[in-house]
């Protein structure tokens, strides 16, 4: 049988929704998008969204909407993808890792704190897996670092201390305490690729927390200059009669968001109540068909946390990298496609170029050292899942 990882669930419905999109005469940014955009806003609970090519855009763009830049600190985890730290890079700002806490995903929070400087403009927690971060512990390390902050421009004046930029492209439909991601960063950024929960294929969406004395339409604006060349009228609003005439506002960055893409998000935005539904259920099947083994889980679901469950996050109890990529090995052999969430950023040719050294995330390593994510996925049947279940058993209980 084959299994594999996480292939993007498609169907006929979104084939049709696509192609009304290409017959429709209109397939760049335009009405789908715009309503895309309301849709995320209405499902998160924020006042806007937008829509733009990729969760990494979206999180640039944030960057550069807040003039953070060359002389800047910005602060993330060590234990991400590279998304999350390339950039910073990319805005010229400076990058510091973060080591995690002993045996957790989420950055050591003690070590935040001690992190911070009167240059440090971002902090960028990761919602790994769907789990959302302790934004509570954040906001708090935010506040009480507020005497060294210096906002260089009025929206970081407005904010008045470190911004919160949650790098969410895990966690669409997560919440906590009630509330959903998206409303506890000041900035959140969520992933529409094609192994994500929600796929529009290729594409992203950042939402916002009101910024007193800034205006949401405002913010709106700036996210479409920035992504749109910094032309001041987009596509569709040029095909109004007499509205040829446009301004550059500045030489800025293409990446939008087409209506093809979006047509696809507003089937996946009506099924995905459903899908998440179904994510529950495998996880659920999981954890009973694991509970003999030595193997610690990430939970997706304690108290009032509610994961989007976007990955299934499995470390074996003991074991090292070479167990680990035996089991990976043993895996695909019998047809099962695994993967491994995250290589550190330390351990990466680009970041230790930067100065990096995994010596020094000693935590980070041992999450990863013996992490395994098997299939998560809408299109797994059940006869997958059990065979999943059976294989891992059979494996895991063998090498003991």
């Amino acid at each position: 049988m084959k299994v594999p990882f996480s292939p993007p669930d498609i169907t006929q419905e979104e084939i049709n929704e696509a192609a009304e999109a290409l017959k429709s005469g209109w397939i760049t940014t335009g009405p789908r998008t715009k309503e895309f955009e309301r849709q995320i806003a209405s499902y998160v609970g924020t006042e806007k969204a937008v829509c733009l090519n990729s969760a990494t855009a979206c999180m640039e763009l944030t960057l550069r909407l807040l003039g953070i830049g060359e002389g800047d600190e910005v602060i993330t985890s060590a234990y991400t993808y590279t998304a999350s730290a390339s950039v910073v890079c990319h805005v010229g700002a400076t990058l510091k890792l973060i080591d995690t806490a002993p045996g957790s995903y989420e950055m050591d929070y003690e070590k935040l704190e001690e992190a911070v400087t009167e240059k440090t403009k971002a902090i960028i927690p990761v919602d790994l897996a769907g789990v959302i971060c302790d934004y509570n512990r954040i906001f708090e390390i935010a506040e009480k670092k507020k005497a060294l902050f210096h906002g260089n421009t009025d929206i970081q004046k407005a904010i008045g201390r470190i911004a919160v930029i949650a790098d969410a492209a895990h966690a669409l439909g997560a919440s906590k305490g009630g509330k959903m991601c998206g409303q506890f960063a000041d900035f959140t950024s969520f992933s529409f690729h094609a192994v994500k929960n929600l796929t529009t294929a290729e594409g992203g969406a950042v939402v916002w927390k009101e910024i007193p004395g800034v205006d949401s339409s405002w913010i709106y604006n700036q996210y479409q200059l920035l992504s749109l060349h910094g032309q001041n009228k987009d596509a569709l609003a040029k095909t109004k009669l007499g509205a040829w005439e446009y301004d550059i506002i500045g030489p800025y960055y293409k990446c939008n968001m087409t209506d093809i893409m979006a047509a696809i998000g507003l089937v996946q935005m009506r099924r995905y109540p459903g899908l998440l539904e179904r994510r529950k259920d495998i996880i659920a099947r999981y954890e009973e068909g694991f509970a003999d083994l030595p193997v610690e889980t990430l939970k997706h679901d304690e108290g009032d946390c509610h994961s989007s469950r976007h990955l299934y996050l499995m470390r074996l109890t003991g074991k090292g990298v070479e167990e680990r990529n035996r089991l990976i090995e043993k895996l695909a052999e019998r047809g099962i496609a695994s993967n491994v969430h995250y290589k550190p950023l330390p351990m990466h040719t680009a970041y230790k170029k930067l100065g990096f050294d995994i010596k020094n995330y000693p935590n980070a390593y041992h999450m990863y050292e013996n992490e395994i994510t098997l299939p998560l996925h809408t299109s797994l049947t059940d006869e997958q899942i059990d065979y999943v279940i059976h294989t891992v058993r059979e494996l895991l209980l063998m090498d003991s």
